[in-house]
């Protein structure tokens, strides 16, 4: 009863908390969605500012970025200030009503700065860094510090009276940028001194032995720049995801210090890049970091015309959202025309911006609104191009600013509760990308994560993330859990009972294989888990010609490969739902599934084509009694769903294809908000290409 009671407590709390959060954001931008930009009126080629204002105004933007990167135009010198810039921009937007979220002006460091103080470039496994990029300094130097924290309270004893402010942006999509020189090695040792107490700990733990690796002093520790131990260098890149971490909790304590009870404090996190935001950031645990801010905030990049899918949007957005347990988050920056291959055909800007609100987004702001003209994103386009005159782009800009302002009331603090969870962990990213697995080119952890994303995103099933610090795993019914590949035995427990208790679960090859500090674990593999998925494995191999065998998901020949990795698994009390077709190894399962408890555990042994990701991702919904109308619809028809600030049901239809789409509506009768008429159930719809319809249940 006591645990009831308190279980009891904490989710009212939570509740509490949300509601707080979603009614400060409220008060703050006037119960309205925020439409946003970046403004640098610094980089203006001439002074246009009240030109731009009046554009701005004309498109429905709301709120502005400003000053993040420009600390060498607000201190020219050493203990020299110039606002002149921000006080220019604040003055206009507020005369305006346009609201605006300064940034902290710290992520790019001035010459002067500098030269002063060689040692603030970071030194890194590479050598020290060159002035010249911006994230080139070492966050935990002491003179870097020092001047950022002045700097800092500078900007905010000069602005925090400003009616215009509504938020603040802490630095800008930070990372630790590999600084390990002698002083962040010092700084390790402390922290490995702090956390494991002995030497002797850390040689058992870690398996120092190897190659004489041994550490038998503390004066002796090592660098950890060349290690050849995958537990020592993943301890250290926790490390330096925790010099991440309290880095934005010191700047957000000193922004706290001079702000107002009506403003909030955020930043701009940022995802695993390749080419455009793919995954999990590998340098930053956004679940900790967060913790420090009022509202989550996420720059979300994605391929544009005939490769937009939606789903960086998608991912990047139930990510930001998971950040702060379901809170609705801010896109501070996203593109509007952006690389030159990114510029977006017709309707793929309304698509966009919508994509976002229906992940729980209460804000979308462009990066940037003008394009610059020299330097290094000369080439990144902003909502503007060179010209600074309108074009479709900015033009269908206007028709979502409108859209946004006339149903902000409906489509604000749009609350999602899904069912489906994915839990990532920043330990077993770390520990997995330490090794090549397969020949050829590496598969990095977020190559597993995401192709897994991506089948349930294709098959309309809303997706929450968690992490090993989640306190509420056991309000989900299923959960998909990628390579775990290094985990404590208490977390292994823990699935295993959420199995048992009822729940639903599926493994990857590589779950379980190591503990928490990378030492491959000596017992049955896979390591704890095979309790509950009722197989268990010794081998394992780089597949060569291999497939499913009898094609058991009917994927056809092409897709039914087996690629990159392969375990070869014996069922101990698991149903077996793939065999490997191949002359030696077609004895052994590859994909297996166990009835444990109340519950359900799926293992896939092997990499899998996305087809057969899909399959397996249809067969666990289905088995966890979680499939359902919107189901039917396949990608590129999307649907998102969720409850608005007046407690109904919103559904919003997307059509990621170049050609229309019909679909019967399967829910309550409803209004189509943006064009305000009625729709029945099970009538049809048509969607146009890159279309949206956005419905609300009466």
């Amino acid at each position: 009863m006591r645990s009831i009671k308190l279980k009891a407590k904490l989710l009212s709390s939570f509740i509490i908390l949300l509601f707080s959060c979603s009614q400060l954001m409220a008060q703050i931008s006037g119960n309205k969605l925020l439409y946003g930009v970046a403004y640098y009126d610094e980089y203006m080629p001439y002074h246009r500012l009240e030109t731009d204002v009046k554009m701005m105004k004309a498109a429905g933007i709301n709120v502005v970025r400003i000053a993040e990167s420009t600390w060498s135009t607000e201190e020219p010198q050493e203990g020299v200030y110039d606002f002149s810039h921000i006080d220019s921009v604040l003055n206009a937007m507020g005369k305006a009503g346009i609201h605006v979220i300064l940034g902290t002006p710290t992520y790019a460091v001035p010459t002067w700065l500098v030269k002063k103080y060689p040692d603030i470039l970071a030194t890194t496994s590479r050598g020290q860094n060159q002035y010249g990029a911006r994230q080139n300094m070492d966050i935990t130097n002491v003179h870097f510090r020092a001047y950022a924290e002045n700097i800092i309270r500078k900007i905010m004893e000069h602005v925090k009276d400003s009616p215009a402010i509504i938020g603040y942006q802490v630095d800008n999509e930070t990372k630790p940028y590999g600084t390990s020189g002698p002083n962040v090695q010092l700084l390790f040792q402390q922290y490995m001194k702090d956390k494991f107490k002995s030497l002797d700990t850390i040689n058992k733990a870690f398996g120092l032995d190897y190659w004489s690796n041994r550490i038998n002093n503390w004066d002796d520790f090592p660098s950890v720049n060349g290690s050849i131990n995958a537990s020592l260098s993943s301890e250290f890149a926790k490390f330096q995801r925790k010099l991440v971490t309290d880095y934005l909790a010191w700047q957000a304590s000193i922004v706290r210090e001079y702000k107002h009870p009506n403003q909030f404090i955020t930043h701009n996190f940022d995802f695993d890049w390749h080419g455009y935001s793919y995954g999990i950031q590998t340098e930053v645990d956004h679940f900790a970091a967060a913790k420090a801010l009022d509202v989550a905030g996420v720059d979300i990049y994605h391929p544009s015309q005939d490769h937009l899918t939606g789903l960086e949007i998608s991912f990047g957005g139930d990510v930001g959202r998971s950040m702060k347990n379901g809170q609705n988050y801010l896109v501070m920056e996203t593109e509007a025309q952006g690389f030159p291959q990114w510029l977006p055909y017709l309707g793929q800007l309304r698509l966009q911006a919508f994509s976002h609100l229906a992940s729980g987004a209460n804000m979308v702001s462009y990066w940037h609104w003008h394009s610059i003209h020299n330097s290094a994103e000369t080439y990144w386009k902003g909502l503007l191009s060179h010209d600074f005159q309108p074009n479709p782009t900015y033009e269908e800009a206007k028709t979502i600013g409108a859209d946004f302002d006339r149903l902000s009331s409906h489509l604000i603090n749009l609350q999602k509760k899904n069912q489906v969870a994915v839990l990532f962990s920043n330990e077993a990213l770390t520990a997995f990308n330490a090794f090549s697995f397969g020949p050829g080119p590496r598969e990095g952890y977020n190559d597993i994560l995401r192709p897994l994303y991506d089948a349930l995103y294709h098959i309309n099933v809303g997706v929450d993330f968690i992490d090993p610090t989640s306190v509420n795993l056991e309000k989900y019914k299923l959960i998909i859990v990628p390579v775990l590949y290094a985990a404590p035995d208490s977390l292994l427990k823990r699935l295993n009972l959420f199995v048992k208790n009822g729940g639903h679960i599926v493994y990857t090859f590589k779950s379980g294989f190591s503990d928490q500090n990378v030492k491959v674990r000596s017992t049955i593999q896979p390591g704890i888990i095979n309790e509950a998925c009722g197989i268990e494995y010794s081998q394992f191999t780089a597949p060569e010609n291999v497939s499913l065998k009898d094609d058991p998901f009917h994927v056809g020949k092409d897709k039914n490969t087996v690629s990159r990795w392969m375990e070869l698994i014996t069922p101990t009390t698991a149903k077996v739902l793939a065999y490997y077709d191949h002359p030696v190894w077609g004895k052994y399962a590859a994909i297996t599934q166990n009835s444990y408890g109340k519950g359900q555990a799926t293992y896939i042994g092997c990499m899998t084509s996305d087809a057969v990701n899909e399959k397996i991702m249809e067969n666990v919904t289905r088995s966890a009694g979680l499939w359902g109308a919107d189901q039917e619809l396949k990608f590129p028809l999307v649907v998102k769903s969720g409850i608005n600030q007046q407690g109904k049901v919103i559904h919003y239809y997307f059509n990621y294809a170049p050609t229309p789409a019909t679909f019967i509506y399967p829910h309550k009768n409803g209004t189509e908000l943006l064009k305000n008429v009625p729709v029945l159930s099970q009538r049809s719809i048509e969607l146009p290409a890159w279309g949206v319809k956005i419905i609300e249940e009466n």
